[in-house]
């Protein structure tokens, strides 16, 4: 995604945010505050003020007025609600894969499909296979998931030493895996359903589609019906993060006008706006004729872009640099109990961390060997197996999206504790691995 450019003004609240803006440029801002906030739980929940850690996410938060209120802990709000802001953006990012990005096409979308399956199989196959019955059991999903943001955050710190082509494919492969975590929530992690608030929930995605058909380009109308979807979807006994998704696939994703229409318009009023800028003869305010060009311009710069582009790229901050920090903050809090031969004990410790750390790279490397070598899929320009392998390590990162699905998978606990152990220390053992895997093959063709 592109960033926009820090201004490069002068006046004194610009040079006071400056240093903030810059942050938020940068490309690994959202990966840095990640794991600022986990390191800050971590401590938290280990230190004398633990108590108090754990109160503050239990605190009742009623949002509402007269009968039509909603009182839920803090902790619901972060998981539940700020969740489905998170899976919208997810949502938004796999429908403009599908239509227009890497996984559009069969050919190019093989890869990255066949190496998530096995990333995903795999992992699950090794927890299952050291938990397979009782309550454990239900954990087998965690380790399936990978965390996008942190796993591009290390390939960010090679920078131009990967090649494109290694990039796309991490990118493609995390948004199978997105697709799948989605339909797992779904199917697997969804109490007894509530009939009535099901139909409410198809009443408000026809809605929002029939918006789109009619074509509405305002973001208000589908924040509208997506308060009412989430609601109904918590009322219905499906995960609420699945109306972010329902939502994100009614969202606009073509353009009012065409570009070549774009540029036909514009190239006259900018002679225009040139002409009377010329004329002017206030050197402070800007001429009616001025004013006039300008807000043609923003008006056709808005319907050339789709909705879903504008909606996308207007979430991303708030996603990854306030929503992502504090579900981290709010559920990376593990308490570190007992020796480290104690920890690796537990069954579920022992299931996440194997399936992350060991099902994961080798899902992923042999899934992809197997699609080039049937011919189904091809190897990236300049993307060597050894940049596969690494590039497999780094999905083995699963943190935010495998904290979410522990969350799902049990109860707050024992097991949780169990589940966030092994999570935090397979994702940053594959992380670093991953990390060197790539570095030296840069190393060695440079």
């Amino acid at each position: 995604m592109i960033r926009q450019p820090v201004p490069s003004e002068k006046t004194p609240i610009l040079v006071l945010v400056r240093p903030f803006q810059e942050f938020a440029a940068m490309e690994t801002s959202g990966s840095i505050l990640l794991l600022a906030c986990t390191l800050i739980a971590i401590v938290w929940a280990n230190s004398a003020w633990q108590p108090f850690y754990a109160a503050l996410w239990h605190t009742k938060i009623t949002i509402g007025a007269g009968d039509a209120t909603l009182s839920r802990e803090l902790h619901f709000w972060v998981n539940d609600a700020l969740m489905a802001v998170f899976f919208f953006l997810v949502g938004l990012e796999i429908k403009r894969e599908l239509l227009a990005g890497d996984l559009a096409s069969p050919r190019r979308a093989a890869l990255p499909i066949a190496a998530a399956l096995g990333g995903i199989l795999l992992p699950a196959a090794i927890y299952a296979l050291i938990n397979p019955a009782g309550p454990d059991a239900r954990g087998w999903a965690v380790p399936m998931a990978t965390d996008i943001a942190f796993a591009m955050g290390v390939m960010a710190l090679l920078g131009d030493r990967v090649p494109a082509g290694l990039k796309v494919f991490l990118t493609a492969l995390a948004i199978v895996d997105d697709i799948a975590a989605i339909l797992v929530i779904a199917v697997f992690y969804t109490s007894d359903l509530a009939w009535q608030s099901l139909g409410f929930v198809a009443l408000c995605v026809a809605a929002a589609a029939g918006a789109n058909r009619l074509g509405v380009r305002h973001p208000l109308p589908y924040g509208l019906i997506g308060v009412a979807l989430w609601i109904n979807v918590l009322q219905s006994g499906i995960h609420t993060t699945v109306a972010g998704v329902l939502l994100a696939f009614a969202i606009p994703s073509r353009t009012v006008i065409e570009p070549d229409e774009f540029l036909r318009r514009n190239r006259a009023v900018l002679d225009h706006f040139e002409t009377a800028s010329r004329a002017r003869t206030n050197a402070r305010w800007s001429s009616p004729a001025e004013q006039q060009a300008i807000e043609v311009l923003e008006e056709a710069c808005e319907k050339v872009q789709p909705a879903l582009q504008r909606i996308e790229h207007a979430l991303y901050p708030w996603v990854t640099l306030a929503i992502m920090p504090l579900f981290a903050l709010t559920n990376a809090g593990v308490q570190l109990t007992g020796s480290l031969s104690a920890v690796f004990a537990d069954p579920v410790t022992l299931g996440v961390f194997a399936g992350l750390l060991f099902g994961k790279p080798a899902g992923v490397t042999v899934a992809a060997y197997l699609a080039v070598r049937t011919g189904l899929a091809e190897l990236p320009d300049r993307v060597s197996w050894l940049q596969i392998h690494g590039a497999g390590w780094l999905a083995g990162i699963g943190f935010t999206m495998s904290l979410f699905m522990a969350a799902l998978a049990f109860p707050e606990g024992p097991q949780m504790n169990a589940a966030k152990q092994g999570i935090l220390a397979a994702s940053a053992t594959a992380g670093a691995a991953g990390y060197l895997i790539l570095r030296r093959v840069s190393s060695a063709r440079t």
